[in-house]
């Protein structure tokens, strides 16, 4: 019988998943509405008079948008395959990179799918210009505010100001 290995603080943290399920949860129900709403639109009646270039919108938006499934779920599914994990911590940096690029292609799916649906719904000028203000607000909400926070943090603890 083996001894339980002697984890610092870093690889407790690093090995405990359950903060990766929960942001997982949070993702996965947008990339999977999103790829749903986007699998019936070429049955509707009115797709087949949509012109070339929305077409190939619609294209772009739906490979990002099942891109983004595919990286979110990997990481749970290779846990699952992968089971007993060796190596918790190599494995939750690999995981956390595939649902990052998973939330970058989803972003990137949003962004085409506002541009899909207002330039429909209210012409191409109106769609881009929402598009960018989506753009804005994933950039801004998922970006670059978590980096101001951490860098906030790190300031607050060695006692110098943000």
């Amino acid at each position: 019988m083996s001894e339980p290995r002697d984890y610092d603080a870093e690889e407790r943290e690093d090995g405990d998943f359950s903060d990766m399920l929960s942001e997982m949860r949070i993702l996965l129900p947008g990339a999977q509405m999103l790829s749903a709403f986007l699998v019936i639109l070429p049955f509707n009646s009115g797709f087949a008079q949509i012109v070339h270039v929305e077409k190939q919108l619609f294209l772009a938006t739906f490979f990002f948008a099942l891109t983004s499934l595919v990286l979110l779920s990997a990481p749970a599914i290779q846990h699952r395959l992968m089971r007993p994990l060796k190596d918790r911590v190599r494995f939750k940096r690999v995981a956390t990179r595939q649902i990052v690029a998973g939330a970058f292609a989803l972003a990137i799916a949003l962004v085409l799918g506002t541009v899909l649906v207002i330039s429909e719904v209210f012409g191409t000028t109106v769609g881009l210009i929402m598009a960018v203000v989506m753009a804005l607000l994933i950039v801004g909400v998922w970006w670059l505010l978590p980096m101001y926070l951490k860098r906030a943090m790190r300031h607050s603890r060695e006692g110098g100001n943000p």
